[in-house]
């Protein structure tokens, strides 16, 4: 869907925030502890949505982007994790026949729900070695991800935080892809309001306290044009160049940006 106007949404109270927190702990512990001993040549992206499964299972989560549907004519989605290798920029499919080899870069995304609420958070790892200008765009995505959590204070607008994020990453030379943006977490995967990647600042929605988002650069290579792969999931770059993708979920709580699943809270 193209980037819309949202409301504000209704403020999260400190204890729902907590469960949150909860939701994103098994996601933030899986990227940081258990898929980067995995994500190596020679692994097939089916492999990584087991272990990604299993994993979230064992912690009495539910994987929440399995069987996930937008309506139709979209099918459901068929895994626990969005494994996007290279061009591909978020919700690529996991198979048995891909198999990742050194030089490559992986998007990790996955949501985990648990007590009823939401966890959502992404990363992009690197396979063996790679080339100078994958490092920088990885750099850049994370950095970018951060200066925008940094204007997530209440005060501020969404805007602040695209404009943030935009202003960075381009200043590298890269791209900020306008199709998809961050969002609101809490009951559902996707609430108000919508955070765009780029946009100006001082405008959009005002943040409060009790906001919780998930702010998630995607940065691209070459220009920010995308398309949709006959799936009907799979976003890739136009021009075949490599993204990356980089996302929190963020409680906003006395004024401050919070990095739930992180020990922050």
């Amino acid at each position: 869907d193209k980037i819309k106007l949202y409301e504000a949404p209704k403020a999260k109270t400190l204890d729902e925030i907590k469960k949150i927190n909860k939701a994103n702990e098994i996601i933030i512990k899986l990227y940081s502890e258990v898929l980067p001993k995995y994500v190596k040549a020679g692994i097939s992206t089916y492999e990584l949505d087991q272990i990604t499964e299993d994993f979230i299972r064992s912690n009495g989560a539910i994987p929440g982007t399995k069987g996930y549907e937008i309506g139709k004519p979209y099918p459901a989605y068929p895994a626990s994790l969005c494994t996007s290798v290279n061009n591909r920029v978020v919700h690529g499919i996991p198979t048995k026949t891909e198999i990742l080899k050194n030089g490559d870069i992986i998007s990790l995304d996955t949501v985990t729900v648990l007590d009823g609420f939401y966890g959502d958070a992404a990363i992009t790892l690197p396979v063996g070695e790679i080339d100078e200008n994958a490092k920088k765009l990885l750099e850049v995505t994370e950095k970018a991800r951060e200066i925008g959590i940094a204007q997530a204070v209440v005060g501020n607008r969404i805007g602040d935080i695209s404009a943030a994020i935009q202003e960075y990453a381009e200043s590298f030379g890269f791209s900020l892809v306008r199709d998809f943006a961050g969002h609101g977490v809490g009951k559902s995967m996707h609430e108000d309001p919508m955070v765009p990647n780029y946009g100006k600042a001082g405008t959009g929605v005002k943040i409060e306290d009790g906001m919780v988002i998930a702010i998630e650069p995607m940065v691209n290579e070459g220009a920010y044009q995308v398309r949709i792969l006959p799936d009907m999931w799979t976003v890739i770059t136009k021009d075949g160049k490599r993204s990356a993708h980089s996302e929190y979920s963020v409680a906003i709580v006395n004024g401050k940006p919070i990095k739930l699943g992180t020990g922050e809270l």
